[in-house]
């Protein structure tokens, strides 16, 4: 069976410091690329680097910080970057096909149904896909943050065989290695602990290196959906291929432990929430330990407004995320049977069914 690589390249692996496009290095890349191509892979490309690319041209003197000086500047560098991709993989005969997505794409199961069909038919016809998030429309609130979680959902969505995320430390080590040069760097992960989570940058930490966190939290969603991901470095040639062969230069993430189902991993990182219920301990026990589902008794609160058939966000008395689910009841009939028992939220309000939601629809996330 054909083999399906994801790989995510960042904006600093492919712009110069001053702005503008690296042509070497997007040549570089390409060459890497090419070489899976050749070998039967169906390979996508997730790329950053509109902004960086296009600020330089439109007439900023450096990058942007206000939202539409950002969009402007990436309608500019979106097309120099797609010129720039699409004559390094000429060189190998190989066409690619630009694919811009947001959020809000994969929060509606018919939008990136129709995406994902897409790129499904561009994977057969021997193109690569060159995906990159939207910015002309993104708004800061919904972007995916450097494409690391773009990159871990589009690697699920399309079923990958791997996801290799390109940086320029090679791997997750223990501690910062441009603080310690002994640092011992960290070959392989089956679950990602809190412990690697406070190395990466966790609350707290004095040890995180600048956006290892994101790429983790990347890594976390990809195996949560069955794919492995590698988070290193590509320098030289050669590098990517020993990367999808699983002797890169960095550190593996397995997904042996995680079989996700789709629709499981739509609720828990594609949709989107309309609100929020707050559970005591024991409604957080039932829902992440014993598999249960959530009834009005446990519910301490709620915010926003909701109704059937919506996605919420499930926080404990902490206010730490547990998980997400779909609703059955509306916003006010879940502040009016909050705390009650079973017996008298039926006498109270009528609802198709006492599960405020059922374990069936729902994810946990803690």
């Amino acid at each position: 069976m054909t083999e399906r690589t994801v790989v995510k390249i960042g904006s600093s692996s492919l712009t110069s410091d001053e702005g503008g496009i690296n042509r070497e290095r997007i040549r570089f890349f390409s060459d890497e690329l090419a070489s899976l191509h050749r070998m039967g892979q169906q390979v996508l490309l997730v790329t950053s680097g509109a902004v960086a690319a296009g600020f330089k041209s439109i007439g900023y003197a450096a990058r942007p910080k206000l939202l539409h000086e950002k969009q402007a500047a990436a309608a500019v560098g979106q097309a120099l970057l797609m010129q720039a991709y699409q004559e390094a993989f000429s060189a190998h005969g190989i066409g690619v096909a630009q694919i811009l997505l947001t959020r809000a794409d994969f929060s509606n199961r018919s939008r990136i149904g129709n995406a994902q069909k897409t790129i499904e038919e561009l994977l057969r016809q021997r193109m690569i896909p060159i995906i990159n998030e939207n910015d002309t429309v993104a708004t800061d609130e919904l972007k995916f943050g450097d494409n690391d979680t773009l990159s871990s959902l589009v690697g699920n969505l399309l079923k990958a065989d791997r996801l290799l995320i390109l940086t320029d430390t090679d791997g997750v080590y223990m501690e910062d290695p441009r603080k310690n040069p002994n640092a011992a760097r960290i070959e392989r992960v089956d679950q990602i602990s809190e412990e690697i989570m406070r190395i990466a940058g966790g609350s707290g930490s004095s040890v995180g290196t600048g956006g290892m966190r994101s790429k983790i939290e990347a890594a976390r969603i990809a195996m949560r959906g069955g794919v492995p991901a590698f988070i290193g470095r590509v320098k030289d040639s050669g590098d990517l291929m020993a990367a999808a062969q699983g002797t890169g230069k960095g550190t593996y993430f397995a997904a042996n432990l995680h079989t996700l189902p789709v629709k499981k991993q739509w609720l828990g990182f594609h949709s989107a929430t309309q609100g929020r219920i707050v559970v005591d301990e024991g409604a957080e026990s039932a829902l992440t330990e014993r598999g249960k589902s959530l009834l009005p008794a446990g519910i301490r609160a709620i915010d926003g407004e909701f109704h059937p058939g919506d996605v919420v966000e499930v926080v404990n008395l902490a206010q730490r995320t547990i998980g997400r689910g779909v609703v059955n009841y509306t916003s006010w009939q879940v502040q009016a049977a909050m705390g009650l028992g079973t017996d008298e939220v039926k006498r109270r309000i009528d609802v198709a069914r006492i599960e405020v939601i059922h374990r069936d629809e729902w994810i946990t996330l803690k």
